[in-house]
């Protein structure tokens, strides 16, 4: 098979599947995130706030205290909501 040039994900049916359950289970983390901590962020804040802190241990209560949540730096989304939380 080897390396694909398009980067490291696969374009097999397998791992195409993989992917988007993979990012199906993300979202709802992101979502149940949300709504135990009653986050007034949009799930997109939540996810790209995430996204940058990955590698810090921070516990993710202290990620979104009030003050300490960079949401300034996050472009607001245009994108439909999926679910209301």
């Amino acid at each position: 098979m080897g390396l694909h040039k398009r980067g490291h994900y696969g374009l097999s049916e397998n791992t195409v599947k993989s992917q988007i359950w993979i990012g199906v289970c993300v979202y709802l983390l992101a979502a149940i995130i949300k709504k135990k901590l009653h986050l007034s962020q949009t799930l997109h804040q939540i996810l790209q706030i995430l996204s940058l802190t990955q590698f810090e241990k921070t516990p993710i209560v202290a990620l979104f205290e009030q003050g300490n949540c960079k949401t300034n730096m996050v472009q607001p989304c245009k994108q439909l909501t999926l679910f209301d939380l």
